[in-house]
């Protein structure tokens, strides 16, 4: 079902001003039928049926006046058949007959515009009971949807926490109403879906041998480190699920990534340790180059001549107090090594 804009219907103020103007005038008939009771009887009933029958029935076109804020819409169907949609900021006037359409109305999900802003009139009753007036209006405005944190394994079957922010807004009312059943609740659980089918093709953090892009080559592709390739990756495939529902999805944003409870302190363990080796790497690699230099610089020239023996043992010590996690203590040798 496609959408389809009701024009001209901007007569909400000449509406109002003759239905005001025929209530008057039925009030007049009713004054009028009593100064006519004593002259003439028909003439009476005759004034005093039509008065009563206007007060009666004409606050009727009161009910067609719809006020629209800029960014917002109302569905319209006439005795269950789609009429039309009216949009944009105005003052309406539509077929009193008219019922507005808008089955997520009642739906509060974690997201922009699902809170008490007086779309909703609340009159208390005696007993204690109330009755909520429920605002049938769809917001045309961008909205945005934080879903509840997932537990999702990704591809090597690691359990990982991650959350997402959907930022949305309706382009078609008439897919958005008549296509799903509640179009909120609907793109929540699209959101869920395409989550989860995203998240499972990525590792946590870079591993080897892993193809994330489905071209068959190991790639360097992460959770952590590819989070704006994966946010466009999520932000298609939900469009691709919504499309039917007339929803436009603008952005889609990861909020929140870590590691499963149950496996966090085993995967700190396991960075700890991987930065304990780069560190170890790297300040062997600086010590070797040290002693590299230190012998170049003692043979320069031939004033120092050293054995094998000698040099390995000179290397042995350098290597300890380079690589040593505490200071070195020095010993004076005073004699010879032989």
């Amino acid at each position: 079902m496609n959408e389809k804009i009701l024009n001209n219907k901007k007569h909400g103020m000449l509406a109002l001003i003759l239905t005001i103007f025929l209530l008057l005038i039925g009030v007049n008939l009713v004054i009028i039928s009593a100064l006519l009771e004593a002259v003439n009887t028909a003439l009476f009933v005759v004034t005093l049926v039509a008065g009563i029958l206007i007060l009666a029935l004409g606050w009727i076109p009161l009910v067609g006046l719809k006020v629209l804020k800029p960014q917002e819409a109302l569905v319209l169907t006439l005795f269950g058949k789609y009429i039309g949609t009216i949009k944009g900021d105005g003052f309406y006037y539509v077929n009193p007959f008219c019922v507005a359409v808008n089955p997520a109305a009642k739906t509060k999900l974690n997201q922009s515009g699902d809170v008490s802003n007086g779309n909703s009139l609340t009159k208390a009753l005696s007993g204690g009971n109330e009755i909520e007036m429920v605002n049938k209006r769809i917001s045309l405005k961008i909205m945005t949807l934080n879903n509840n944190r997932q537990k999702i394994n990704d591809c090597l079957g690691n359990p990982i926490e991650i959350g997402i922010a959907v930022t949305w807004r309706i382009i078609d009312t008439a897919k958005a109403v008549f296509n799903v059943d509640n179009y909120k609740e609907f793109l929540s659980l699209q959101c869920d879906s395409a989550l989860r089918n995203i998240v499972r093709i990525y590792p946590y953090d870079v591993a080897p041998g892993i193809d994330t892009t489905g071209d068959g080559v190991a790639d360097e592709g992460s959770l952590r480190g590819s989070s704006d390739i994966v946010a466009e990756r999520i932000r298609a495939e939900i469009q691709n699920r919504v499309n039917d529902a007339g929803i436009e999805i603008v952005e889609a944003r990861i909020t929140y990534l870590a590691y499963a409870t149950e496996i966090a302190a085993v995967m700190l363990q396991r960075q700890q340790a991987s930065a304990i080796i780069d560190a170890r790497k790297m300040i062997v690699d600086g010590a070797v180059g040290m002693v590299e230099m230190a012998l170049d610089r003692l043979n320069e020239g031939g004033k120092v001549q050293l054995d094998d023996e000698r040099k390995a043992a000179m290397v042995s010590n350098l290597l300890v107090v380079l690589c040593g996690n505490h200071d070195a203590q020095p010993i004076v040798n005073s004699g010879s090594l032989y």
